[in-house]
């Protein structure tokens, strides 16, 4: 009875140790049939890559200064090529290279602008001979004039407001928002039709009491 348990024991762990062998082996199968196989295709196409951006770093090395080209991790800011402008200007004014150029001393031209449209720039000397400005010119006029007369308005009413005269201030108020939405109006059609760079800022009424809050 003896001998017969041990031969089963014996089998037993024999039959354990070839399941865990083989549990191992597929394992081993799966892990190595996951990693990822990288073809010929894809390495090439990753070394093209590689020189465009090569290519791409060197174009616009190039079109740095001299004096900023050649650190690939340098953080080039505006500042460094500002500074390396007025580093030339300096230089070239200390080398003469100013004192001899064509028209100095003479008044400049001003008739024609080259870096303008031409067919803008006829017009604009027509409206300048006639006395007259660009639309736009004349709406920035208008706006900076109704809005000084709006805040004098609305400092007389706070005023109005700080003497506890409700009535009048809610009276006031709502005739000056409407001023304020008509103002406005007027800037968003400006910014419309100004040249780039030049647009204003529409009014807002919360910070303009706060700026009247401010003065008080």
């Amino acid at each position: 009875m003896a001998a017969t348990i041990r031969v089963i024991s014996s089998s037993s762990s024999s039959l354990t140790k070839h399941a865990l062998r083989g549990m191992f082996q597929s394992r081993t199968t799966s892990s190595s049939s996951q990693t990822p196989n990288y073809s010929s295709s894809d390495k090439s196409r990753n070394s093209v890559n590689d020189r465009l951006s090569s290519v791409i770093d060197a174009v616009n090395d190039r079109k740095l200064p001299l004096e900023l080209r050649g650190r690939p991790n340098a953080v080039r800011s505006e500042t460094d090529i500002i500074n390396v402008v007025e580093h030339r200007i300096w230089r070239s004014m200390e080398e003469g290279q100013f004192e001899k150029l064509p028209g100095k001393g003479k008044p400049l031209d001003l008739k024609t602008n080259p870096h303008a449209d031409p067919a803008e720039d006829t017009l604009y000397r027509i409206l300048s001979k006639n006395g007259c400005a660009p639309e736009w010119v004349e709406l920035n006029k208008e706006i900076r004039h109704k809005v000084s007369e709006w805040r004098v308005a609305l400092k007389k009413a706070w005023t109005q407001q700080n003497n506890r005269d409700d009535t009048k201030w809610k009276e006031s108020s709502e005739a000056l928002q409407v001023q304020l939405r008509y103002i406005n109006d007027k800037v968003f059609r400006y910014n419309l039709i100004v040249p780039f760079g030049r647009q204003l800022f529409g009014l807002k009424w919360e910070k303009e009491i706060d700026r009247l809050k401010e003065e008080a």
